[in-house]
């Protein structure tokens, strides 16, 4: 086993000779945690993941179900820690501003992703290729004058 360390984080990673890289989890002391910013439209999500077995889920001072109603934008929450198969080994807080609760839920998303990804490198694959470590870039269009929104212009009429 070989240690490598910087001057912010230090990471265990065991080395087995012929199958070069197996694991590369983060070592937690007690109350140390994983903080992440996820990005939605306008949301900002700041998330903190902490290991431990009591799987607690706070959003803005609130339990999930509280915060998040709808079973759909609990299920997009959810989704990251589903996919890596990590349901009972962290406690979550995030707070959330801006934007809608779509977007709000989104960003949520994007912000437990990164914070897997830096307590598992091995994470990032399937992650990424589930979409939840890209920052969806899309935004509302801003409204052009001369016409009745981005792109709807006024009705013409011939006479």
């Amino acid at each position: 086993m070989e240690k490598a360390t910087d001057n912010t984080n230090e990471i265990m990673i065991n080395l087995a000779p012929e199958q070069g890289l197996v694991s590369t989890r983060k070592k937690f002391k007690k109350g140390e945690y994983i903080e992440a910013v996820g990005r939605r439209k306008t949301a900002v999500a700041r998330v903190r993941i902490t290991p431990n077995d009591k799987n607690v889920f706070i959003v803005n001072s609130k339990p999930l179900g509280k915060y998040f109603t709808t079973d759909a934008l609990q299920a997009v929450v959810k989704n990251p820690i589903q996919q890596s198969n990590l349901d009972k080994k962290f406690s979550i807080s995030v707070v959330v501003k801006g934007g809608g609760m779509q977007a709000q839920a989104e960003a949520t998303r994007h912000g437990i992703s990164r914070a897997l990804v830096d307590f598992d490198l091995e994470l990032r694959k399937n992650l990424k290729k589930a979409g939840f470590l890209k920052r969806d870039p899309r935004k509302k269009e801003r409204k052009k004058f001369g016409l009745k929104k981005a792109r709807r212009a006024p009705q013409w009429s011939k006479r």
